[in-house]
């Protein structure tokens, strides 16, 4: 964490699940002030009295901004003095991005603009930019909204000055708010049927210390324009339906209910495109900025012939978890071993 020590960060939408996450990792290390950026006054009072009581002496170094990345002069309000940002607020839910795509466009591109404008201004060190694997060949208007950020991001990169900026794309964050794991611990604890869209499904599936995990490593590794991924694993929907059922030892019934809208049958971390210029990094690939201008025409002449042999990463041919490899990464979340507790104790 040296690179934090002594410097300020802040979390746009940093009241949801990643920014917890980030708190979590940060607030007992030597950094010097963390800005939870985000618009709900009431998310960020819970917030506030949760980590009085979790760290009192550390609490201090919380400061709560109410704002929108919609509307720039709240960013750059909040901007002044910091050295590193994590930029998570985001509209992520699939469904009502379809239904509303417009406001997806808002806050997901121009939203994003508005926060690397202002970082730029403000003479920020680096931003991380959070994207998702549904950025990779977008079906839906989430991922096209996602895509658009990466695309805004990058370019704003080629001129961002003593301003790093890079992107990581991830996976399914098991746990996180809104995802079906959640879902389904509330219809084991009410007996109700565990509602899967559709069985063979696969997901890349990652815990949130491990989403920080990967954003630690763009800060600390990533380069101006890059798009980072990390390596995960994926399983089906069945898989980890059946996963969570035999650790709950529970026999609700399994019903597939169908795609629904903007739904894909598997994921895409990088795409055959990206893969011919990715970069090993060993847990990691790193998509590195098209350093290329509009001047075209010379690149009929001066092309780059060489390609990698990797092909499309996503979640149907990377490592696959079996039933008791899905059980282990679901144990290693402390929401499930709580949950757990909790479900064994309900009848003493």
């Amino acid at each position: 964490m040296s690179l934090f020590a002594g410097k300020t960060l802040m979390i746009t939408g940093g009241t949801g699940s990643f920014g917890n996450a980030v708190l979590n990792r940060f607030l007992t290390t030597d950094v010097k002030e963390i800005r939870i950026f985000s618009r709900d006054e009431k998310k960020q009072d819970d917030m506030r009295h949760l980590y009085q009581q979790k760290f009192p002496e550390q609490a201090e170094k919380l400061r709560f901004y109410i704002g929108d990345v919609r509307d720039p002069a709240s960013v750059q309000t909040a901007m002044h003095g910091v050295n590193f940002v994590f930029h998570a607020a985001a509209l992520k839910q699939v469904p009502s991005c379809e239904f509303f795509p417009l406001e997806a466009v808002k806050t997901n591109v121009i939203g994003t603009d508005n926060v690397l404008t202002a970082a730029i201004q403000a003479g920020v060190e680096a931003v991380i930019c959070l994207s998702t694997d549904k950025a990779a060949y977008p079906v839906n208007a989430m991922g096209t909204s996602k895509a658009m950020m990466e695309k805004v991001a990058v370019a704003k990169s080629r001129t961002a000055g003593a301003t790093r900026i890079c992107c990581t794309r991830y996976g399914n964050v098991m746990c996180s708010r809104g995802s079906v794991i959640p879902l389904w611990i509330s219809q084991i604890r009410a007996g109700e049927p565990i509602t899967v869209t559709e069985p063979k499904m696969t997901r890349f599936i990652m815990s949130l210390e491990e989403a920080v995990d990967l954003v630690l490593f763009a800060f600390e590794n990533g380069r101006n324009g890059d798009i980072l991924v990390q390596k995960a694993p994926a399983c089906t929907i069945e898989t980890q339906a059946r996963a969570l059922l035999e650790l709950f030892r529970a026999d609700n019934p399994i019903v597939k209910i169908g795609i629904r809208h903007g739904e894909k049958m598997y994921e895409t971390l990088l795409t055959n495109e990206e893969c011919a210029k990715a970069v090993d990094l060993g847990n990691f690939y790193r998509v590195p900025c098209d350093k290329r201008d509009l001047n075209y025409d010379r690149y009929f002449t001066a092309g780059d012939v060489e390609r990698n042999i990797l092909t499309e990463f996503n979640s149907n041919n990377t490592e696959q978890l079996d039933m008791e490899q899905t059980k282990q990464k679901l144990l290693s979340l402390s929401e499930i071993r709580e949950e757990l507790a909790s479900w064994e104790g309900r009848s003493e």
